[in-house]
C-alpha cells in the first residue's frame, strides 16, 4: 500500500487556491471563481471539496446559508510539502539538481539574482 501523500491534484491545488485567497467559501463560490477561467460542472466542484475534506485538506463549518469550507493547513505548509516530496521523488532528495535544472531552463532576471543571492548568503552564516 503507497503511504498517504500530501501532494494535491492539479485541480485539487486549484480549489485550495481558491480558498487559501478567500480564507474560506463555499462550493457555490469557489465554483464561481474558476469557471471564469475554465469549463466545470458546479457538481464536480462539490465532489473535489468533499474529496479535499475527506483527505483532511478542508474542513466543514455551518453558514447562513450553505457549508463553508475552511483549509485545515495554510498554503505555505502545504507547498513546502509538496515541494519536499516532488525533489524526494523526482531528485532522490536533493535540492541542488532542481535549482540547476531551474536556472538552466528559465533563467533569472537580474532582481531574481540578486534575491536568490541574498538568501543563499542568509543561509550561510
Amino acid at each position: 500500500m503507497r503511504p498517504k501523500s500530501e501532494t494535491l491534484t492539479g485541480q485539487e491545488l486549484e480549489i485550495m487556491k481558491v480558498i487559501w485567497r478567500n480564507g474560506q467559501a463555499t462550493v457555490r463560490e469557489v465554483y464561481e471563481d474558476l469557471k471564469t477561467r475554465r469549463t466545470i460542472a458546479y457538481t464536480s466542484v462539490q465532489t473535489m471539496m468533499n474529496i479535499l475534506e475527506a483527505k483532511g485538506h478542508l474542513k466543514k463549518e455551518p453558514g447562513e446559508k450553505a457549508q463553508t469550507y475552511v483549509p485545515v493547513r495554510p498554503q505555505q505548509t502545504v507547498v513546502r510539502s509538496m515541494v519536499r516530496e516532488f525533489v524526494d521523488r523526482v531528485f532522490d532528495g536533493s535540492a541542488r539538481p532542481l535549482l540547476v535544472h531551474l536556472l538552466k531552463e528559465k533563467g533569472l532576471t537580474a532582481a531574481e539574482r540578486k534575491e536568490l543571492q541574498k538568501l543563499l548568503d542568509k543561509e550561510a552564516e
